[in-house]
């Protein structure tokens, strides 16, 4: 089978320029004193995705996801190498891109609509369902040069999902929009994966990435770094960014005590993976000492998918004291009623001294589960909640 985007050898180089003239006259003068260096925004990438992929890109800002994306989208041209693609291209990327400040909203939808190769009559066709996904029925008539960013946002995700795509390219906009409008967003993507349309996605959020995406690609400096499944992608993301900003990473562990096993089971004790909000979980941590050590701490955190601390604890918080440990032991966490919305959640173990200036062993990130639910709210948290009618 063919591929739907053919990434063959492409390299991009962008001329820096430190000393810019701002003159006829002293371009003259400065012609040969101009001040400039090679920046290499991608070097050598080549990747294929096959008709009907999700593949998403991450990186580190100036990683050169964007850049590639626009090559994509055949707004840059490449210093070398080439781009092959199959198909109708609706691109999302700069926010407002496509869009003129002194339009109206209905204006900017036959502009955009057109740049992305639609006829006026096809979109005259698509026009009501466009405003409709948007929400901006009240707004379409004013010039979007007073639309706020979440409202471009609604606009020309809403174009570029109508115009029929085979490829959808979209950039980290998506973020702007209020949750229930990425909410809409991720359904009308869900549609197009089950219709078998091509998807190119760049995000920071590893949730996107491991939620949306069939595969992906992390880019440092320009280059491929790894590529494949979402997990092992996420995974390598996850240690970079992790030796950037944890002393814990390095190599600078005792192994005094390691972490031999971590289980995060159910009430029961049955390993589980997925749960739903308002479950018990236990957090089962084994350790094996190869070494008498006196007092050593054991701590566990969650993190959401955006790497973000949702809550810590440890041995010495819940008023335990393990003495000395030679040998193995075992120390449980019992955490009861998860309140956390649907998404992926992963857990932090470590084994220190109580100042956190020793660490015996440190495992970040390394255990994952999931959170699922049918059950209808909204927010970052789940209260477990009920409702009823009372009679006056």
């Amino acid at each position: 089978m063919s591929a739907a985007v053919e990434i063959d050898r492409i390299s991009k180089r962008f001329r820096l320029y430190h000393e810019r003239p701002t003159s006829l006259k002293e371009r003259v003068l400065r012609m040969r004193r101009t001040h400039a260096e090679d920046f290499w925004a991608l070097r050598d990438v080549s990747y294929e995705v096959r008709p009907g992929r999700t593949l998403g890109l991450i990186g580190a800002n100036g990683s050169g996801k964007t850049t590639l994306l626009k090559i994509i989208g055949g707004i840059l041209r490449p210093t070398s190498g080439e781009v092959r693609t199959r198909g109708r291209i609706a691109a999302l990327l700069e926010l407002g891109a496509g869009f003129h400040p002194e339009l109206t909203g209905r204006e900017n939808v036959f502009l955009n609509a057109s740049i992305l190769g639609l006829s006026k009559k096809e979109t005259e066709r698509h026009f009501d369902a466009i405003v409709e996904f948007s929400e901006l029925e009240q707004f379409i008539d004013n010039q979007v040069k007073y639309y706020s960013s979440g409202m471009f946002v609604r606009l020309a995700f809403a174009v570029a999902v109508h115009v029929d795509p085979d490829i959808l390219l979209v950039d980290e906009v998506l973020a702007v929009g209020d949750e229930g409008f990425q909410r809409k967003c991720l359904d009308r993507v869900r549609t197009f994966q089950q219709e078998g349309r091509t998807i190119v996605l760049v995000t920071h959020a590893i949730d996107w990435l491991n939620r949306v995406c069939d595969e992906g690609v992390m880019l440092e400096h320009g280059r491929i770094r790894v590529a494949g499944d979402t997990d092992t992608v996420v995974k390598e993301f996850r240690g970079t960014m992790l030796e950037q900003r944890s002393p814990f990473v390095r190599s600078d562990t005792t192994k005094q005590v390691e972490i031999a096993s971590v289980d995060l089971l159910d009430p029961e004790g049955t390993p589980i993976r997925r749960i739903t909000p308002g479950q018990s979980m236990r957090v089962q941590v084994d350790l094996k000492a190869n070494e008498p050590v006196e007092g050593p701490i054991v701590s566990i955190a969650i993190y959401d998918a955006a790497d973000r601390m949702m809550f810590k604890t440890g041995t010495d918080w819940c008023g335990m004291n393990l003495g000395i440990v030679d040998g193995a032991t075992r120390v449980v966490f019992e955490l009861d009623g998860m309140p956390f919305s649907d998404g992926r959640y992963h857990v932090t173990v470590g084994v220190h001294d109580i100042g956190v200036e020793t660490v015996y062993d440190w495992h970040d990130q390394g255990y994952a589960f999931d959170v699922d639910t049918t059950i209808k709210w909204e927010g970052e948290l789940y209260i477990s909640h009920r409702g009823r009618q009372e009679e006056l």
